[in-house]
């Protein structure tokens, strides 16, 4: 059996080929066929430069269906493919092209002055844009098709995705064909999805929620999307009644809230709304419960593992959790002392599977720091259990804080200040301190014409938990920075507020 994904995908395609995979918002259509014959046009550029598998092919372009059928092409022909952020500057391109060597590297035309200048000789260059045009297309349109499908192991490396790199160089997670086939088929089952599907695509493909868990699902079970190149909210509120499932991050179904065009005649064909990459806020989850019928689906996943947890389809999904472990999935929560921790107890998340990567990019010192002697990967996330086996994820370990020689877990602070009146959201952070080590200092986001000041929020938090976790300042800021993918960059709001004094 050739365990290549693009093999296993294409096995499993509907009896006619000439049924519609994807429709763009501007309603041009692409069959299983049309996939077919692209990704082969687009591998036969592969072998016309002498590309072998295990080579890397790096691509920082817009979303299109083009780029999607560019992915599908290096798993035809065992490229591994290195989806790069369309938001990544000189610096972050030259240390991840020099890092990763790509044989290839497909880039928009607005960009070849900036990264043709870091391919080293070998390295070829072509241009593709979000309107499916560049002399990449121009190549594919002329070469010698390449038909066959590589037989791969499911060990091979499919991916490799740089991690957001917050604490230092980004680091590059291989993701094997074996972990994407494995992921794609648990999902499908614990979703429902099934041919009669319609997903409503707004995500971008340069990240694993978009391109390996959106995609993925759709090819798996032999469904189509609405592929939105443009994802605003007026743009997913026209498509949303041809969909039957839609995937987003929290920002997506706070903006959704925020249009009066939004209501239950919007979702009228609906069954199912995800939601990941960032925590949804009790209160979003409660809104849209109230606005539209329908309960928002949270799950966990993250780089290295794909997904690992998800609140069930039929049956108790519960906010502010990410839902139980997925089938052939582990999980253990461990204490600082090493015990296993008991319900409601806070630890570090640790995971198995077939869905864990098989380590860090020429970092085998790094992958053996983040995985222990027998075998689980250290997710370096704060979570708890409670007694019915639902994970809520408390934060990242490093951003635990620690003051007065007490452990400060942000994510509570964040809730209580989040449920006061006069709070759109907030973050926590700790910052030095020369009698505390660390202080624990609130950033809100207050509502339009709120006058609520830094001692009202310090003492509601007093009020609500033990004193040595309110804050010792708070600062008011109009929003909260935050990744392309609606997760709040701490780190970006430590420096800005230390750099303040």
């Amino acid at each position: 059996m050739n365990d290549n994904l693009f093999a296993r995908l294409t096995s499993r395609l509907p009896g006619h080929h000439d049924r519609v995979l994807m429709e763009t918002d501007a309603g041009t259509r692409y069959t299983w066929n049309d996939l077919d014959r692209i990704t082969a046009r687009f591998a036969g550029v592969f072998a016309g430069h002498g590309l072998s598998p295990g080579d890397r092919l790096a691509a920082q372009v817009d979303k299109s269906p083009e780029s999607l059928f560019l992915y599908l092409a290096c798993l035809r022909y065992g490229l591994i493919f290195l989806p790069l952020n369309t938001a990544y500057q000189h610096n972050e391109l030259a240390y991840l092209v020099g890092d990763a060597e790509p044989g290839l590297v497909v880039g928009r035309p607005d960009r070849e002055s900036v990264l043709r200048p870091l391919l080293a000789a070998d390295m070829h260059f072509y241009t593709l844009d979000g309107g499916g045009g560049g002399n990449f297309i121009e190549a594919a349109n002329s070469a010698e098709p390449f038909t066959d499908c590589r037989p791969l192991d499911s060990d091979d490396t499919a991916a490799i995705v740089y991690t957001s790199g917050t604490t230092g160089r980004p680091k590059g997670a291989m993701i094997t064909h074996g972990n994407l086939a494995s992921n794609a088929g648990t999902l499908v089952e614990t979703w429902g999805f099934s041919e009669d599907d319609v997903l409503l695509h707004v995500l971008p493909l340069f990240h694993v929620h978009g391109l390996f868990v959106a995609c993925h699902c759709v090819l798996w079970s032999r469904a189509s999307m609405r592929f939105l190149q443009q994802a605003g909210t007026d743009n997913i509120i026209q498509f949303m009644p041809a969909a039957t499932v839609m995937m987003g991050v929290p920002t997506h179904y706070t903006r959704l809230l925020g249009s009066e065009r939004f209501d239950r005649e919007s979702c009228r064909n609906m069954r199912l709304f995800i939601s990941g990459s960032a925590p949804l806020s009790p209160q979003i989850f409660e809104e849209f419960e109230q606005r539209t019928g329908h309960v928002i689906l949270e799950r966990y996943g993250m780089t290295e593992t794909g997904m690992n947890t998800s609140n069930p389809l039929d049956g108790a999904r519960v906010p502010g959790t990410v839902g139980l472990p997925l089938p052939g999935v582990e999980l253990r929560i461990i204490k600082p002392d090493g015990r296993q921790a008991g319900a409601d107890e806070i630890g570090v998340l640790q995971v198995k599977g077939p869905n864990v990567f098989k380590g860090y990019w020429r970092q085998p010192d790094k992958t053996a720091e983040e995985f222990t002697g027998d075998g689980w990967f250290i997710t370096g996330d704060l979570a708890s259990r409670d007694n019915n086996g639902y994970i809520r994820i408390e934060g990242r370990h490093k951003d635990l804080i620690i003051s007065g020689g007490y452990n400060v877990y942000p994510k509570e602070i964040e809730l209580c200040i989040d449920a006061m009146p006069g709070v759109v959201e907030s973050a926590v952070v700790g910052l030095p301190d020369p009698d505390f080590g660390e202080a624990v200092c609130a950033v809100v986001v207050r509502e339009p014409g709120s006058t609520l000041f830094e001692s009202e929020v310090i003492d509601h938090v007093k009020q609500e938990m033990a004193s040595y976790k309110a804050p010792k300042s708070v600062r008011f800021v109009d929003e909260l920075p935050r990744n392309t993918m609606g997760k709040v960059q701490k780190n970006v709001l430590r420096d800005e507020i230390v750099g303040e004094g």
